[in-house]
């Protein structure tokens, strides 16, 4: 597997004892040694990121960070995306969106039903996201747990026949789309302004794209956003995104990741999915999420 790394990250030797442990599975891997409140040397930030390729899935376990130090630690790995719903910007930090369950004086702090789907975050955007860095505030003593699907495994496990009729397809994802349907689940989500569906068009992208870093093909559609497959009637897109979805959320293709305090958790937008079930408001879970900006999917 051959994996591209920007030249300005290349110098350096490591400035703390990082290694890297696969987690058993189909994706995941732990980063130990690694303390965020201290500097990182170029060598740290390559193999962070090479990491990040290889497995989809990187955790950092006991971060005792603060905000500015996760924004800027996201930052490391290219520019941040700023979320629609600026009513859950973590204050003075546009750049995390809050991710909770919690209700004060009777309404949420945060998107309450954040992963209440399977989807690739931000893939209704013209440059869908790299990655999400997802940093534990506060945890329950239960439930609570992130999926994550290989989405590399779920191209390569594919029928051959499908694979085939696949091959130049393009899709339509959209916010709008999935805030709609998750509506009717969430009594939180009030309804989107004008200028926040201007803000967040419908845009295509192809079915199967190929992996920037890696070479590797990855599906790329979700329940979440994926509204339709261009050029199918309505009947046929259904059924092949329903088909699509059961085979890469298949038990052996996915990670379940139970969070420990203070874990911070880094997936690969391009190669997975993930999912979240709504946790009961007696359970509190707050946790704060970056988003890293990636390229235009081929």
């Amino acid at each position: 597997m051959s994996i591209a790394i920007d030249t300005s990250i290349r110098a350096g030797v490591s400035s703390q004892a990082l290694e890297i442990k696969p987690i058993s599975g189909p994706l995941g891997a732990e980063i130990t040694g690694l303390d965020l409140n201290l500097p990182l040397s170029g060598l740290d930030l390559a193999r962070i990121r090479m990491a990040l390729v290889r497995h989809n899935v990187v955790v950092f376990r006991d971060q005792h960070i603060t905000p500015e130090q996760h924004v800027a630690f996201s930052r490391r790995f290219g520019p941040l995306q700023v979320h629609v719903l600026n009513r859950f910007h973590l204050q003075g930090h546009p750049e995390i969106l809050i991710v909770s369950n919690v209700i004060e004086d009777g309404k949420p702090i945060g998107l309450v039903d954040a992963g209440a789907d399977w989807h690739s975050d931000l893939s209704y955007m013209p440059k869908p996201s790299l990655g999400s860095l997802l940093h534990a505030q506060e945890l329950p003593a239960e439930q609570g747990d992130t999926s994550f699907a290989n989405m590399f495994n779920a191209y390569e496990t594919l029928p051959a026949e499908v694979k085939q009729l696949l091959e130049g397809r393009r899709a339509v994802h959209s916010y709008v789309y999935r805030y709609r349907r998750l509506q009717k689940l969430s009594p939180w989500r009030a309804d989107l302004t004008q200028k926040q569906i201007d803000e967040v068009p419908e845009v295509e992208h192809p079915v199967i794209r190929i992996h920037p870093e890696s070479g590797r093909k990855a599906l790329f559609v979700s329940e979440g956003f994926t509204s339709h497959i261009v050029g199918l009637p309505k009947d046929e897109s259904d059924a092949l995104l329903r088909f699509l979805h059961e085979h890469s959320v298949d038990p052996e293709n996915v990670y379940r990741h139970q969070w420990r305090a203070h874990d911070m958790v880094f997936w690969d937008n391009r190669s997975t999915l993930h999912y979240a079930a709504i946790t009961p408001q007696q359970l509190r879970r707050t946790l704060y999420r970056t988003t890293v900006e990636g390229d235009i999917p081929v």
